[in-house]
């Protein structure tokens, strides 16, 4: 059975990280021998977290540190004219893209949660508060919308879209983010996911703290665990 610990910050990096040096970072283990953090990261890696609250930034963000490819999931999920891509086409992909010995994957996607946490070793979950996630949300959206930024096959988001239709990514990130917060517990509780090494991340500047650590240090050592 897995345990659950929380991993406080080496005192080195204290200095630089403020609050995230009592330790937020929540990981699992197999048993109960004590292991560093970057050890325990893997090499197959699944990013997740509510709308807007960074998983593409974060995760290419990991891969570019272990030099593994990264996959972001709205890129292969959206087809021009913001259509959705045949399930099975898109399952297709993810399988071809997952199947590697090292990868980061971005996205919540239920539909291919199989594929990528049937591969993955480890979850890596930003679970900020929603106050943090609707505002980086919001200017995200205005900026994309303004500047009519392209995103994937094309598609742009535009003020009418985000703003006063039911498709509004900001009104899918209100619906979604308490359920989200629910979900994901429940979902790693489950048997199947037992294997999972899980790194919750609960506001950006620990994210930047643990980040930074994958680039200095290799990922943070754990200097005491305790039951989460």
């Amino acid at each position: 059975m897995s345990q659950a610990i929380s991993v406080s910050l080496p005192t080195s990096w204290q200095r630089g990280c403020g609050a995230v040096s009592q330790g937020g970072t929540d990981t699992r283990q197999m048993g109960s021998r004590r292991t560093p953090v970057h050890s325990m990261l893997g090499k197959r890696i699944s990013v997740v977290g509510t709308s807007g609250s960074g998983k593409t930034t974060v995760g290419r963000a990991i891969a570019d540190r272990l030099g593994i490819p990264f996959v972001e999931l709205d890129a292969l999920a959206w087809l021009p004219g913001w259509t959705n891509r045949p399930l099975a086409e898109l399952r297709e992909l993810v399988d071809e893209r997952t199947r590697g010995p090292a990868w980061v994957v971005d996205g919540n996607y239920s539909k291919v949660r199989d594929l990528v946490w049937g591969r993955a070793d480890t979850v890596v979950w930003l679970d900020y508060p929603f106050r943090r996630v609707f505002g980086q949300l919001l200017r995200r959206t205005l900026r994309r919308a303004l500047r009519r930024e392209e995103l994937w096959n094309g598609n742009r988001e535009s003020i009418r879209m985000s703003f006063f239709s039911r498709e509004s990514i900001l009104l899918w990130a209100i619906r979604t983010h308490r359920r989200r917060k629910r979900e994901y517990p429940e979902l790693l509780a489950r048997p199947e996911h037992a294997r999972l090494r899980v790194i919750r991340l609960r506001s950006p500047a620990e994210t930047r703290c643990w980040l930074d650590g994958l680039t200095e240090h290799g990922g943070p050592s754990p200097s005491r665990d305790r039951t989460a």
